[in-house]
């Protein structure tokens, strides 16, 4: 409680999935000034409105959570874009807190900066061993050279900025749109819209054969507030649940939970995307205590009773 009473905090992206969440716990754990710089008021790809708000907020740290995001659709979409917004955001964030003396930053970067062929579990040394998946990998790059950008500055400059590397998140005000959601979210709607009209069947991107991990969007936002409070280096760390799963085992098991009736048929001609992913934790755990607390499917049951209320 102590360590926020008096703390000046900005949080980009502070009204999004990940966002709402950090700034609860923060407020949870007597943290007053909050700033939440909306995109209305504030263009944080441009200098001047970075010098703004920093101008006008005088934060003590800065967690930056703003991405432009998306599913492998919409990273097939829209990859300058993707890569555009965010390296000019992030890159601008940290080099205007650096000009300005802010205290702290916590760079939150994306498992997508990983190589598409990386050995599993993902240590975080393994991050520079090849380029990331193709159709995010744009995406993964910007995020990526926030790292670079932490580590130099450390070095030069001895701003104190960290980087943490989440793991796919999901959980209740996720976004369901068709467009730019994510596979869990994604496969929920279908499940649940497909139940309503009694659908035989539900088409699925892929083979069903790449794995993927997921940590509850509350433990991630746990595990940001403890490094923001506890780290202070210039190695990445993971954020997960240390645990792996196919896409055929995920949806099956959305299929058992949302009591969808139908089959699910396999659309081979759409990409996997990267071909496995699961994290090794140990840094987290051992830098600031950091572990998961919210099991897989308790998680996945509130994400679909909150999808069902709100659909």
């Amino acid at each position: 409680m102590s360590f926020w009473k008096d703390k000046r905090v900005i949080v980009t992206g502070g009204g999004g999935f990940l966002g709402r969440l950090v700034v609860d716990q923060l407020r949870h754990k007597g943290c007053k000034y909050i700033i939440i710089p909306r995109s209305a008021k504030f263009d944080l790809r441009k200098t001047s409105a970075i010098r703004k708000l920093y101008t006008q907020a005088r934060p003590d740290m800065v967690i930056h959570l703003a991405a432009v995001v998306g599913g492998i659709g919409a990273n097939r979409e829209n990859p300058g874009k993707f890569f555009y917004d965010n390296l000019i955001m992030g890159v601008e964030l940290m080099e205007q807190a650096r000009r300005m003396k802010v205290p702290k930053f916590v760079a939150v970067g994306t498992i997508c900066a990983y190589p598409k062929f990386c050995p599993v579990p993902f240590k975080e040394d393994n991050i520079w061993d090849g380029y990331p998946e193709e159709t995010n990998a744009p995406y993964g790059l910007a995020k990526k050279m926030l790292l670079v950008q932490s580590q130099a500055y450390r070095q030069q400059y001895g701003f104190n900025s960290v980087y943490l590397l989440p793991v796919n998140l999901y959980g209740p005000g996720d976004n369901f749109s068709w467009g730019s959601s994510h596979v869990i979210p994604a496969l929920i709607r279908k499940c649940v819209e497909a139940k309503k009209r009694r659908d035989k069947q539900i088409t699925v991107w892929g083979t069903g054969r790449a794995t993927r991990e997921f940590l509850y969007v509350d433990d991630a936002a746990r595990g940001i507030i403890l490094a923001a409070e506890k780290y202070n280096k210039s190695d990445p760390v993971n954020l997960g649940a240390g645990f792996e799963i196919s896409i055929k085992g995920l949806a099956d098991l959305i299929v058992r939970l949302t009591k969808f009736q139908g089959k699910i048929v396999w659309d081979t001609t759409k990409p996997d995307g990267q071909p496995r992913r699961c994290l090794d934790t140990t840094r987290a755990r051992k830098e600031f205590g950091f572990k998961a607390k919210v099991t897989f499917e308790a998680g996945l049951k509130k994400t679909i009773a909150w999808y069902e209320r709100n659909s």
